[in-house]
């Protein structure tokens, strides 16, 4: 799947690109998936892995550094009040991703990941690049075909009540009823996973925007709205890419046994780049819970949808670290 093998060597020709994704030592067992699925592929081995510290333990990050990645301890950005933190130094994962460029300097790309996610195929990492090469943010809408909703509306009668999204609660929190409305009904923009070149101008004003959006505005959700009203108010170039590239679990994928592999619930049954386990609270804190998943040849096959390609050293590396 992907680029042709000489397409891509041009693509990523001469360019330095890096790989970034955040953990605190809870997380840090999908961290080492999400870093073990990157190294699986050759194509990715000349690519850096740089890896914000929101609490990881010693000997975690030193795990982090035999397998050659870059970490570094980021500060929180701007002045954040202390009972908006409440400790959750885990947040800095957030918040920190508009200032990529300024913790780790020196890239001509930078792809980000969320640590719950991992890379099934190369395809995703080909129309990443290739995006973020048009001076555009690459990123993936939160929308598919396989969605039954996207904002959910309360009815008083034949009146609207209540309009829930992402968008409108916390857009209008964090800004105004006004910005709320605008953006109410645009496409959410999952953060988890996007691609964007180091000099692109996107940077400053996301930067400007989160910080403006943490004043009265939630820490978790400050980098996801800000990057929204950085596309959808302020014109800033995307490039939106397939669901395939950011596949949000919460839609159970099928199987294909006979690529084995997992691949779109729907025709065609396109094969999943990314695997993105949000909404998988206790299957991310425990390799050993599994799911019914169904296969492309209509049976049910019990399984993890978490990252299946590590050995059992690998595996027993993550329990005595952990």
């Amino acid at each position: 799947m992907g680029l042709d093998p000489k397409d891509q060597d041009k693509t990523n020709s001469g360019k330095k690109i890096a790989f970034v994704s955040s953990a605190d030592k809870n997380y840090f067992p999908l961290l080492i998936e999400w870093v073990a699925s990157l190294r699986r592929f050759s194509s990715l081995s000349d690519k850096d892995i740089c890896i914000f510290d929101a609490g990881l333990e010693l000997q975690q990050c030193t795990k982090l550094k035999q397998m050659g990645c870059k970490i570094i301890a980021p500060d929180w950005p701007c002045k954040i009040p202390d009972w908006k933190i409440r400790g959750r130094n885990y947040l800095k994962s957030c918040v920190c991703r508009p200032f990529i460029p300024k913790i780790f300097p020196g890239y001509d790309l930078y792809i980000w990941m969320d640590c719950d996610t991992w890379l099934q195929t190369e395809e995703a990492v080909d129309l990443l690049i290739r995006g973020a090469q048009k001076q555009a943010l690459a990123i993936c809408p939160q929308v598919d075909r396989n969605m039954q909703k996207t904002i959910r509306v309360e009815w008083l009668g034949p009146f609207v009540k209540k309009v829930r999204s992402f968008y409108y609660s916390n857009a209008r929190r964090a800004f105004s009823g006004e910005i709320a409305r605008q953006l109410c009904a645009r496409p959410l923009l999952n953060a988890g996973i996007f691609a964007l070149r180091g000099d692109a101008p996107h940077w400053q004003a996301w930067q400007e925007l989160i910080t403006k959006a943490l004043i009265k505005g939630r820490i978790f959700t400050a980098e996801q709205l800000s990057l929204g009203m950085l596309v959808h108010l302020d014109g800033y170039k995307a490039e939106f890419l397939p669901s395939w590239c950011n596949w949000l679990c919460e839609i159970a994928p099928h199987w294909d046994e006979k690529q084995e592999m997992f691949v779109e619930p729907s025709l065609p049954h396109h094969p999943l780049s990314v695997l993105h386990l949000c909404g998988f609270d206790e299957m991310r804190r425990d390799r050993g819970v599994t799911e019914e998943i169904q296969t492309t040849s209509g049976k049910t096959k019990t399984m993890t949808l978490r990252y299946p390609y590590l050995n059992g050293e690998d595996i027993e590396t993550i329990r005595k670290v952990s």
